[in-house]
């Protein structure tokens, strides 16, 4: 009996491993993760609050449903900003979609970074945005990151 049972777990897991590796097909591509809009809305608490607006690329022929979102936003290194989101639209496959989500900023992590830039000023900072996409529970989730550098210098008088 016991037996029986050890076999029926073990074929269970098979069977769940294999059809969430079936859902990783060789010419799958990363969706595209963008930030489309920025703003500071009201908060509840001492910490700043803000709305950010995504959007999401699929470059997949299969649609992407989101159960959620993870994500943090850096500069200069310093996790500034992290927020998560739940809700999200399917995401059509070759298509796209927008969405908001609120985000919460670091204040000691917004304090040191100033005091930083305050100590040694720069024309350019580096930025860093980690996303992850909860696309259920028996596939595993999509990573994506998107690094590079925003100026800070005056744009050229023309």
């Amino acid at each position: 009996m016991l037996s029986r049972l050890s076999r029926a777990i073990t074929l269970l897991t098979v069977l769940v491993s294999l059809s969430g590796c079936a859902a990783l097909q060789p010419d799958f591509e990363m969706p595209i993760v963008s930030i489309n809009s920025f703003r500071a809305v009201p908060s509840t608490g001492a910490l700043p609050a803000f709305e950010i607006g995504l959007r999401v690329v699929n470059p997949n022929r299969q649609p992407l449903a989101l159960q959620g979102i993870a994500y943090t936003i850096s500069l200069e290194g310093r996790e500034l900003i992290t927020g998560v989101g739940q809700d999200l639209p399917v995401i059509d496959g070759y298509g796209e979609g927008t969405f908001t989500v609120t985000a919460a900023a670091s204040l000691f992590e917004g304090l040191r970074l100033l005091n930083d830039l305050m100590n040694t000023p720069k024309d350019t900072l580096s930025y860093d945005v980690v996303t992850k996409l909860d696309i259920g529970p028996w596939r595993p989730a999509i990573r994506v990151r998107d690094r590079g550098e925003l100026s800070l210098a005056p744009p050229p008088r023309s």
